[in-house]
């Protein structure tokens, strides 16, 4: 199928926009390709101690035999979703012996999970946690004695943090191994009834918690589309896993298998081989591209829309909110996911998964097919699933037709003819709005604008009554400088609780929502960010504002020559600066670039005139 001809305009004027910061990229790759030694010609002392402890494995480092893969994990026994890459370095071990390779544990990066910190103040080191992840998977790999990377992670800042370093060393090749998701607990609308009940008073902690617990109730990862089955989907549709890979579950037989797999996989990727696939050549602006559509047509993650940005850039390729926005007019909507549903991964898994997803897009000229990925050449490998036969792994197509049309859908009968996600512009600034999960009926408002300045003070208006009445929500000084962007997560149950009484409701704030931006119209990310001159540092209570996000914008209804005057309020008082360790990330908080840049500590500069 040719490719859609506006998929193949803007992967044009992507590649425009990139020319110059991709090209010393890729030159910046190309000579760490050439300098960087082979380990066994660093220093003996050097050399020595990078077996000393190997074990089996001793004799085959100090002579060079083989590959070196190199192992950089994310695991940690708290979190559901990475206790089961605990068992994965010694699987993958045994794999590499079993190819002619070793394999060892590069480093270790931390895996903070958004679900315990929601609402604390950990959160707020939440969003700079992939930025620490990116370092620490820099500093694993900074001993330079690796053929191939295989990255260990999950959840929300994992992935992309991971892949961001691991771009520093495009010139290695680097498969993602994933954990896989839980089994399914308590559907995720009874769940958020019961958070809608707490929020309004009508239940008590013993329910609450017994209905989390059941929600959260195995190893793997938590299976609603949120960021972490988001990340999966990414990762699958960039050619980073192995194919159908995503949402295999945690603790199967097939899942150990895959793991298995993935270190014979990388071994036979390594430079001087016949498959070499560099990392910086595998995510290029296709790649990028590939990407946006998936999570375009899945209605993943708001939070792609800093993450996929950071990505990119740290390939040397630019991208905006813009470009989402031009997809999204394409890309039909094939996945209905909670909360963009009542279904869950292991649902979508069950109806045909990521294979039944590409090859409808593929077919369809949404994606581009001609990649290099860690499969090999193309992205048609995408689109079969993996099956454990009698002699092994074996990958068949995915089936023909959707298991469950209500989850998944062919793009002949998509749930919308576009994409979940629309750019908003006006006197408000730039934000972001996920569709997918809003009623039609909801997505106009024009209503007197509630402004707070932390997500508390909204909670305790609810809790007072003083809400109940059609409005618009500003939930400012939420950007990466003040506080490190938080999601606020929080504020759904009594927004939802509003609008289910019949009052036209909406969010307008330039922190998060993350990937359960649900059923209430949320105008996230909202950029510049009051702290640093964004308009919403403007608005008072009573303001009308309009949200249209059929049309795609919002607006304050304030007279122009009243605006320019208005001042900015200057922020809380209270800072975001000193407990529970945000001392120590005020670098991050000074040097973060605005949402729309990726909310990055780090990377090129970013033009918004070029074409």
């Amino acid at each position: 199928m040719a490719l859609n001809p506006q998929v193949a305009t803007l992967t044009d004027r992507i590649r425009q926009r990139s020319r110059v910061s991709r090209e010393a990229y890729l030159t910046q790759i190309r000579e760490a390709a050439s300098l960087t030694p082979h380990r066994c010609d660093v220093s003996c002392a050097n050399l020595a101690h990078t077996f000393a402890a190997a074990g089996p494995d001793k004799a085959a480092l100090r002579e060079g035999r083989g590959p070196n893969l190199g192992i950089v994990t994310a695991y940690n026994d708290m979190l559901s979703a990475h206790q089961p890459l605990g068992d994965y370095p010694a699987w993958i071990k045994e794999a590499a012996r079993s190819a002619g390779a070793t394999a060892q544990v590069a480093g270790g990066v931390p895996a903070m999970c958004d679900g315990i910190t929601q609402g604390q103040p950990g959160m707020e080191l939440s969003l700079f946690s992939r930025d620490v992840i990116a370092m620490a998977t820099a500093v694993a790999l900074s001993h330079n004695v690796f053929d191939a990377v295989l990255c260990l992670g999950v959840c929300d800042k994992i992935v992309p943090g991971l892949l961001i370093g691991a771009l520093q060393f495009g010139h290695l090749p680097v498969i993602f191994v994933p954990g896989g998701p839980m089994v399914t607990g308590l559907s995720n609308s009874e769940k958020a009834a019961v958070r809608q009940r707490a929020a309004a008073g009508q239940a008590d902690r013993t329910e609450l918690l017994e209905a989390e617990a059941k929600s959260y109730s195995a190893p793997g990862t938590c299976t609603f589309y949120g960021t972490a089955n988001s990340n999966q989907m990414l990762m699958e549709v960039m050619g980073l896993h192995l194919p159908g890979t995503a949402f295999v579950p945690a603790g199967s037989p097939l899942r150990e298998a895959l793991t298995r797999h993935a270190a014979v996989r990388a071994a036979a990727l390594v430079a001087g081989g016949s498959e070499y696939a560099p990392l910086g050549l595998v995510i290029d602006e296709r790649a990028i591209v590939n990407g946006l559509v998936g999570l375009l047509a899945t209605g993943g993650s708001t939070n792609h829309t800093l993450h996929l940005v950071a990505i990119a850039r740290a390939a040397g390729i630019l991208i905006d909110w813009s470009d989402f926005d031009a997809l999204s007019a394409q890309v039909p909507l094939l996945a209905r996911v909670y909360p963009n549903g009542q279904a869950d991964v292991n649902a979508f898994h069950r109806a045909g998964g990521t294979g039944f997803l590409i090859r409808e897009l593929l077919d369809a000229g949404l994606l581009h097919g001609d990649v290099l990925t860690m499969a090999g050449p193309g992205l048609r490998p995408y689109t079969q699933a993996p099956e454990l036969g009698p002699n092994g792994l074996v990958w068949r197509d995915a089936p023909a037709a959707s298991g469950d049309e209500e989850v998944l859908r062919p793009v002949a009968s998509p749930f919308s003819h576009n994409g979940g996600l629309r750019l908003l512009t006006g006197n408000l600034g730039r934000s972001i709005i996920k569709v997918s999960a809003v009623k039609p009926e909801h997505r106009h408002i024009l209503a007197p604008a509630r402004v707070f300045d932390s997500q508390e003070d909204l909670q305790r208006a609810y809790r007072a009554g003083e809400l109940n009445r059609d409005l618009v929500a500003v939930v400012r000084f939420q950007g990466p400088k003040a506080n490190g962007m938080p999601e606020l997560h929080q504020l759904t149950p009594p927004l939802a609780n509003l609008q289910d009484l019949g009052f036209h409701v909406a969010l307008v704030t330039d922190g998060r929502m993350s990937g359960a931006s649900g059923k209430v119209p949320a105008a996230i990310h909202a950029s510049p960010e009051a702290l640093v001159g964004g308009a919403l540092a403007k608005v008072r209570d009573g303001d009308l504002i309009e949200l249209d996000a059929e049309r795609g914008t919002l607006e304050i209804r304030v007279d122009p020559a009243e605006w320019a005057l208005r001042p900015a309020a200057p922020g809380p008082e209270r800072g975001h600066t000193r407990g529970l360790g945000r001392e120590l990330f005020g670098l991050f908080r000074a040097h973060a670039t605005s949402a729309e840049e990726g909310a990055t500590s780090f990377g090129p500069s970013f033009d918004r005139t070029q074409p």
